[in-house]
């Protein structure tokens, strides 16, 4: 009897990986077949040993470490991960690096997809997951995998050079050593930060900088250790993320006056003229915005705690923890946030994000004048303009610091330490 509620067990863990999988290609997730083959060959329960199959096996990220009541380790979620090893473009036989080892599944999944004629090594600067990754890689038959304890801002030179570099943690800026191992006709891929936006970023060496081939969304962990930028998290509440806000750079505004800013119910409201899908938000404005207004924020509260009447509801989105997120401008005057008039009524999170709602400028603070409401105004006409630009049309190129470029009408640059960014739509 034992033995056969074991067999039911594997045989129910093995229905609801494969479901997963399927669920993933008719969404038009996986549309390479060795990308597939990855996947479905994979299991992803043995590196989660902790958490019950029934939660391995849904799409959605899975936070495996905290630090101070913030997630600093996860397992991705599983779509996500599709998307950047498409963009990774992996080819039989080639060396990889993979910066932010996590669990050790996708480690698992590129050296699926390599072979045994490549090599992934993956490096991350806990011990603690470290060891964990390797066991977990071990256990599923994957122990040629190389896996390191190092800081991911100096790679890791031992096995260069490499045909893919990946980071699965997102960074504001390009170390100088990922470019030095990665090889001349090579593609680094990392979740890049430019302010309060993150995009998946693939880039190709073009003579004396880096280039993008493909960029998509995605909402990562961030980098720490030597290339760790200072994050200007603001929490509005007292009990730990469950209001924050997220700046790009630090305002002098105490969190109190802010909480009681949108706590007060006294605030303005204006009116755009503008339908818009969170999908929009998503891959457009708030990416837009970002890049823009250095004085950009993000907006975000988690569970049940927060009172709807304080939170201006923009996006939502579901998984371990329900969250609400809007997007807007911050100075030491006022609060401005983009808010949804009336309620939607999809019957899906998928159906919600493209369903079309009013767009709204709520106005928190002091300033009479408003003039932050006027800028969100004026960045709202700006991307209407320009056609609405998304994700799609992006163009990153990535210079080193220090770079001479002369921008063009319509580029902007975002300056970092070790990099020149100079983005277009």
């Amino acid at each position: 009897m034992n033995s056969h509620r074991s067999l039911s067990s594997k045989q129910k863990i093995r229905s609801l990986h494969q479901q997963l999988v399927d669920q993933m290609k008719s969404s038009g997730h996986l549309a390479s077949r060795s990308i597939e083959a990855a996947f479905r060959a994979v299991p992803r329960h043995l590196f989660l040993p902790d958490s019950p199959p029934e939660e391995v096996y849904r799409d959605q990220a899975i936070a495996t470490k905290s630090l101070q009541e913030r997630v600093v380790s996860s397992s991705s979620q599983p779509t996500m991960m599709a998307i950047m090893l498409q963009q990774l473009d992996l080819q039989p036989g080639q060396r990889v690096l993979e910066i932010g080892a996590g669990t050790g599944y996708n480690a698992a999944l590129m050296a699926r997809i390599v072979g045994k004629r490549g090599q992934v090594v993956t490096i991350d600067i806990d011990e603690d997951i470290v060891e964990s990754a390797r066991a977990h890689l071990q256990t599923a038959g994957y122990g040629h995998v190389q896996v390191h304890c190092a800081d991911g801002f100096a790679g890791y030179a031992d096995a260069a050079p490499y045909d893919r570099i990946i980071l699965t943690v997102n960074a504001a800026d390009i170390a100088p050593a990922w470019r030095k191992q990665l090889k001349p006709d090579g593609r680094l891929l990392l979740p890049l930060s430019l302010r309060d936006a993150q995009v998946s970023a693939a880039f190709k060496p073009v003579e004396d900088h880096l280039e993008s081939v493909s960029v998509s969304y995605c909402r990562f962990v961030t980098l720490r250790g030597a290339l760790a930028e200072e994050t200007h998290a603001i929490e509005l509440q007292p009990i730990p993320n469950a209001l924050v806000l997220n700046t790009s750079t630090a305002i002098p505004v105490e969190a109190a006056t802010l909480a009681e800013w949108l706590a007060s119910h006294s605030y303005e409201e204006l009116s755009t003229s503008i339908d818009i899908t969170q999908q929009d938000v998503l891959q457009g404005l708030g990416l837009w915005l970002a890049v823009h207004e250095p004085n950009s924020c993000l907006l975000v509260a988690q569970g049940s705690i927060v009172n709807p009447n304080i939170m201006p509801m923009l996006l939502h989105s579901s998984g371990q923890t329900s969250m609400h997120i809007t997007i807007g401008l911050v100075n030491e005057q006022s609060l401005c946030l983009f808010l949804k008039e009336g309620e939607q009524s999809a019957a899906s999170e998928i159906a919600a994000q493209q369903q079309k709602f009013s767009l709204k400028i709520r106005c928190f603070g002091t300033d009479p004048q408003h003039t932050l409401a006027h800028q969100l105004q004026r960045q709202l006409a700006a991307w209407q303009e320009a056609k609405r630009p998304t994700i799609a049309r992006l163009h990153i190129k990535a210079y080193p610091t220090p770079a001479h470029y002369q921008k063009a009408e319509r580029e902007q640059i975002v300056s970092k330490q070790w990099t020149q960014f100079v983005i277009n739509w």
